[in-house]
């Protein structure tokens, strides 16, 4: 028999193994979506519960000493360059990392991310950080614990950036952020004066959802395949093939959700135009937070706060709220959606200040885990330090240290992929652009199919097949590289 043909019974039988462990996933993908939707918040415990017996029994099955046979065997056999040895090598370093984690710890982590969050839910709603510390500490003693399973890094917080974006390295982000930290300070200083009208409410929520369909069904929504639903922390979903769940959060006192809705189907839209034959694999999923986010990030920002964008769509949006905006002409309101206002929301933030935000969260969680920041000090120091980079006064937890979900969940490692996500969508769009030609007149006949199909064709069908490094630089031709970002930035709020 054939090299090929004795392969050929392992790669299906890994098949048949990652098949069954997609189905878990997809499974607790479904209980995630349904605690942060539409769970009653006393179900938080028992959903809980159930979420870390799954994670430990799909840890158990893919941990097994038949798993790592037969990778043994398939990265002999298997051409990397193909398709099923991205699955091989992909597969791999899963079971190398998951290999070093007792099944049991990974069952406590799901169990704290559940009760975690509900209990963040319920802090911010309070606005009191005392109903959420000891769950923070909980967290934190369970990534402690979660490190030691890693002693041969040479920093712990690589390896939580490495759960998020492989082979990035704390060294990398810290030169990153340190070459933008002090341009993004100076830019925030040169505007911060800026006089730029703000829109007045109310948006009523009808009106505002209405506009968002008009938006999702230009972007390419398929009602066959996706949902949006509200929710306090928005978030984008794929529990399998063709089910693609976005969510958003809508106040009548601004309209940001709109721009929350288009951020979440960038992270829908990658996940729905992955190859189907990666379906049930490693595969099926977008390769990293950061590439993810550069998506998110082009169609709230780089598309949705574009002057072509608003040409198109800001004569419907007037239609849709007439007391609001009927008075306001178009370049007031684009310049009211993309001044530079520093504030207290990540989420809500500008394309300038947001990064400072990134920063600070990216240096209070080396501090937390080095422990030269203690818990019942968190809150003290997350205020001192917005004064510091934005000036701003915090009046309350909920509109501070409470804001995000993260930590909750045990999401350490999660927040730099924001930030480098902004820096590479500018490289990708930059790309866009030399080969697509003017976008913006596009736009402005609310035409956004050729940027689509050529994101499909450069990023999003390609699902995790190459490594984030390598994609990058297949569409860029180069790495992570700031200053792209910065001269669009500069060039913009020139």
């Amino acid at each position: 028999m054939s090299a090929t043909g004795s392969a050929q019974p392992r790669l299906e039988r890994l098949k048949e193994i990652l098949a069954v462990l997609a189905d878990l996933g997809h499974a607790e993908q479904i209980l995630d979506w349904d605690a942060r939707v539409s769970m009653p918040h006393a179900g938080a415990k028992a959903r809980a519960d159930v979420a870390a017996t799954l994670a430990e029994f799909s840890h158990r099955r893919f941990v097994t000493d038949e798993v790592g046979e037969l990778l043994e065997q398939l990265t002999a056999e298997e051409d990397p360059d193909t398709a099923d040895g991205a699955l091989v090598r992909v597969t791999q370093r899963e079971w190398d990392r998951e290999r070093k984690i007792p099944s049991d710890l990974a069952g406590e982590m799901a169990q704290a991310s559940g009760v975690g969050v509900a209990a963040w839910d319920e802090a911010k709603l309070s606005s009191d950080f005392a109903i959420f510390r000891p769950h923070l500490e909980r967290q934190l003693e369970l990534k402690h614990r979660y490190l030691a399973c890693f002693p041969e890094a040479d920093d712990p917080y690589d390896v939580l950036l490495d759960e998020y974006e492989e082979g990035l390295t704390t060294a990398q982000v810290e030169e990153v952020f340190g070459r933008l930290k002090g341009e993004l300070v100076e830019l925030v200083e040169r505007h911060r004066d800026d006089a730029v009208a703000d829109l007045k409410g109310p948006f009523p929520i009808a009106a505002q959802r209405e506009a968002g369909r008009l938006v999702l069904e230009a972007f390419g929504w398929d009602p066959r395949s996706w949902r949006l639903d509200e929710t306090p922390h928005p978030f984008a979903s794929k529990p399998g093939a063709g089910d693609i769940r976005l969510t958003t959060h809508t106040d009548e006192r601004d309209i940001t959700s709109l721009f929350s809705t288009m951020h979440e189907f960038g992270h829908g839209v990658y996940e729905f135009d992955i190859d189907r034959s990666f379906a049930r694999t490693p595969l099926g999923e977008g390769t990293s937070s950061a590439i993810h986010e550069s998506q998110s990030r082009t169609w709230e920002n780089l598309v949705g706060r574009s002057a072509g964008f608003w040409r198109w769509f800001y004569p419907q949006l007037q239609g849709l709220l007439p007391e609001a905006l009927g008075g306001v002409d178009e370049s007031s309101f684009v310049r009211a959606v993309s001044a530079v206002r520093p504030g207290l929301i990540r989420g809500d933030a500008d394309e300038v200040t947001y990064g400072l935000h990134i920063i600070l969260r990216f240096e209070l969680e080396r501090e937390l885990l080095a422990g030269t920041v203690e818990v019942h000090d968190l809150p003290d120091v997350w205020n001192a330090r917005m004064r510091e980079y934005l000036s701003v006064d915090v009046p309350d937890d909920a509109h501070g240290v409470l804001q995000d979900m993260h930590w909750s969940a045990g999401l350490f490692g999660y927040f730099p992929t924001y930030q480098l996500g902004n820096v590479i969508s500018v490289q990708i769009w930059r790309r866009a652009v030399d080969e697509l030609g003017d976008l913006e007149e596009q736009f402005a006949r609310g035409e956004f199919t050729v940027l689509r199909e050529w994101l499909r064709e450069q990023i999003y069908r390609h699902g995790s097949r190459y490594a984030p490094p390598e994609l990058l630089r297949r569409v860029t031709g180069s790495g992570i590289d700031p200053e792209p970002y910065l001269e669009y930035l500069h060039a913009k709020f020139a």
